[in-house]
């Protein structure tokens, strides 16, 4: 497998290397030693926390694999330096959850012109066929099944609050699409009173709905979040306001904290879209193709969420940690 570590290496070199792809390096053999570089979108989201944890469970499982973990901060230029870095230490993969998925896309195709298999988790880079795969939830799916879950708790109608991700994110798009698509095609029934970007942050989730709360003029019935810190921080809000139990929040992604509302109320459900199993897959594609030219049989491994209420909350994959 062709590898350049310095990346200031003479024009000749880095032309020849940016005609090589990862997808067709020669594989290093069944059990040689495997480095990947692991760069999530921030640490911050318990998400990915546990994404990152499970897939390193794996890589123990799998052996001879030594993982290298930064986190990405919400941050494009932080994840960019740390890809930058990780090319010139000469890992064999990267897996990683972009904060942006265009402005990665340069750096992505670096890595890959320098002989590093890429997969991405949870989203995808814009533009770069090259990635071996992207390993993430159907979210357009989930959404469905959490405008589902509003459609089964509320089969006469309601008024609507819509909380989205961060705006121009793939799956922020998808995760309001789907909502959109299940409760549109019902009819005038389900009225959406507000749509704002509250970025995926609990924080701003919270400041978000407080204002959204002050400028209706009645009491929404729903509020759909496209995460469960925008939803726990919608919660809050509704709480301090004096309406839980009046307005039925769903979140979106299965957290430990989400779970933990769901069983108390303060949340009427979340979409499990079971990141440990993203996880785990991305990292046994990446080491297959690595080791062994495996390759997966599709580019897109999607992962089907399920959408978690107090009914089947046993089927979420972050029960044990609340019980």
């Amino acid at each position: 497998m062709f590898r350049k570590t310095i990346l200031t290496a003479a024009s000749g070199i880095l032309l020849f290397a940016a005609s090589v792809s990862a997808l067709h390096a020669e594989p290093k053999g069944k059990d040689a030693p495997v480095t990947v570089f692991v760069s999530p979108l921030t640490f911050a989201f318990t998400h990915f926390v546990f994404l990152t944890d499970q897939l390193e469970d794996e890589a123990k499982k799998i052996g001879g694999v030594t993982i290298v973990k930064a986190d990405g901060q919400l941050s494009a230029p932080k994840q960019i330096a740390d890809i930058e870095a990780a090319i010139v230490q000469g890992v064999d993969g990267i897996i990683l959850a972009p904060v942006e998925a265009d402005a990665l896309a340069p750096v992505v195709k670096q890595a890959i012109a320098a002989g590093i298999t890429v997969v991405t988790v949870d989203r995808p880079v814009n533009g770069v066929p090259e990635v071996l795969a992207n390993v993430a939830a159907d979210n357009f799916k989930g959404a469905e099944s959490q405008g589902e879950a509003v459609v089964k708790d509320f089969p006469n109608g309601a008024k609507v609050v819509n909380l989205q991700g961060i705006p121009g994110d793939k799956t922020a798009n998808d995760r309001s699409g789907g909502v959109h698509k299940v409760l549109d095609a019902a009819g005038g029934k389900y009225t959406f009173v507000s749509e704002q970007a509250a970025n995926f942050s609990r924080d701003k989730g919270l400041a978000v709905t407080e204002n959204i709360l002050t400028g209706l003029s009645e009491v929404p019935d729903v509020i759909v979040a496209g995460n469960d810190d925008m939803a726990l921080g919608a919660a809050q809000a509704v709480e301090a306001r004096g309406l839980k139990g009046k307005i039925k929040i769903y979140g979106y992604d299965g957290s430990e904290d989400a779970l933990k509302a769901v069983k108390d109320g303060s949340l009427a459900g979340t979409v499990d879209q079971f990141p440990g199993q993203q996880g785990r897959v991305a990292i046994r594609t990446l080491v297959d193709f690595i080791r062994e030219g495996k390759k997966p049989a599709t580019s897109d491994v999607l992962v089907d969420p399920v959408a978690i209420t107090p009914a089947n909350l046993e089927q979420a994959e972050r029960v044990g940690l609340i019980n």
